[in-house]
């Protein structure tokens, strides 16, 4: 069996196996999170899920929160924001992205727990905060650097625009259980996406300009 090490003598000794039993045991505890929920998990659970011995976990996290935390922060894959192209195409490879992130990944199978836990555990609803804040983010900034530099109207609201974009991709998921197909995420980008402003036309030398 092969201890975990902490994270200051990960980076101190870089040690592959250490490595890998860690995220042996941290997509243990999202696979046991999807299976039985909240509730129901147990470092006994996770360490039988794992091949470990419950005390190896015990050593290097606090419980079963910690081990959530920290398996949501490592296992959950980054959305990026493409540097170049337009704000839709920007806006639609970001929102692709979620979609396909929401239609199958384990995080997607532990949506659902982490709601249900955060309505009442006020210590789960201050962590599924602040990662749903740190995603929601991402759009956000997106929109805001887009009413900034003059790519959407100066009255729009990025905070209000990124969750009616970011919403349909989670109405589909958690409501009717029929998740978004990343496909349709170009017409939904179409649909809500306010057009650019009209640039004024500079007027010619001595006119008043074309009309």
């Amino acid at each position: 069996m092969v201890e975990v090490g902490s994270a200051s003598e990960a980076l101190a000794e870089p040690d592959p196996r250490v490595e890998r039993s860690r995220r042996v045991i941290l997509e243990a505890v999202l696979d046991e999170l999807g299976d039985v929920g909240y509730g129901a998990l147990t470092i006994e659970g996770v360490a039988a899920r794992a091949g470990v011995g419950k005390s190896t976990i015990y050593r290097h996290w606090a419980g079963k929160l910690a081990l959530v935390e920290d398996a949501f922060r490592t296992l959950k894959a980054p959305v990026r924001v493409p540097e170049e192209g337009t704000l839709r195409e920007r806006v639609t490879e970001v929102l692709g992205q979620v979609a396909c992130m929401v239609e199958e990944s384990t995080y997607s199978a532990c949506m659902p727990a982490l709601i249900e836990a955060a309505e009442h555990d006020p210590q789960v609803r201050d962590l599924h905060r602040r990662f749903s804040a740190e995603r929601r983010a991402v759009v956000v900034d997106l929109l805001a650097d887009a009413v900034e530099n003059g790519e959407l109207p100066p009255d729009t609201d990025p905070g209000l625009l990124g969750d009616a974009l970011v919403g349909p991709i989670l109405l589909r998921r958690l409501m009717l259980f029929e998740p978004l197909d990343p496909a349709i995420v170009p017409k939904l980008v179409d649909q809500l996406l306010p057009a650019p402003p009209a640039r004024r036309r500079r007027a010619a030398p001595g006119g008043t300009g074309a009309r």
